[in-house]
């Protein structure tokens, strides 16, 4: 596929996408209705939706052996929402090989040792493909345990609005019909 060919330089530019894993979201949510009872995503749903834009595959030029994806900010890691007993039950190993050496910590207790940015941060990187490209794509991952991050002037925006805020369809309906009413 050749680079240089009509727009498709463009289409390899990177984009930062924001996601907030406290908001109520209702596509990834577990619950989809009534309305009212829309739950933040679960960290396998954003995890997984994450993974796909870290991957590109939401951009019609993907392919599984080239690094296409953009940098994504995850905030408010510190209120990650998880089904059922997971976040209790759920155990992480770690072992270095030798006889013994073998160590476990549950999601709670390394929430409380290193955050919520390190289990979304082990949740993505086991849905990337293991191969030479996960570091780098795990390291276009940037994740936060408050609202605050020093990224805000590269986020995606429509009339100044950030994609994915309240408010951000109506900026892209304006900007559209504008464009419909300039042709």
């Amino acid at each position: 596929m050749s680079q240089t060919v009509g727009l498709t330089r463009l289409a390899y530019s990177r984009v930062w996408h924001s996601v907030s894993a406290s908001t109520p979201h209702p596509t990834l949510s577990t619950i989809k209705a009534p309305a009212e009872s829309i739950t933040p995503p679960a960290l396998g749903r954003l995890a997984s939706r994450i993974a796909t834009l870290l991957m590109g595959k939401h951009k019609p030029i993907w392919d599984p052996s080239t690094d296409c994806g953009d940098y994504v900010v995850v905030t408010d890691c510190a209120a990650l929402y998880t089904t059922g007993l997971k976040k209790w039950r759920k155990t992480y190993y770690r072992h270095n090989t030798r006889p013994g050496s073998l160590q476990k910590i549950t999601m709670d207790v390394l929430m409380e040792k290193h955050g919520g940015a390190e289990v979304l941060r082990k949740a993505v990187s086991g849905m990337l493909p293991k191969n030479r490209l996960r570091e780098k794509r795990l390291a276009r991952l940037k994740a936060f345990e408050g609202s605050a991050h020093p990224y805000k002037q590269n986020l995606m925006r429509f009339g100044g609005t950030v994609v994915g805020h309240p408010g951000w369809e109506g900026a892209v309906k304006a900007i559209r019909e504008a464009d419909y009413a300039r042709i």
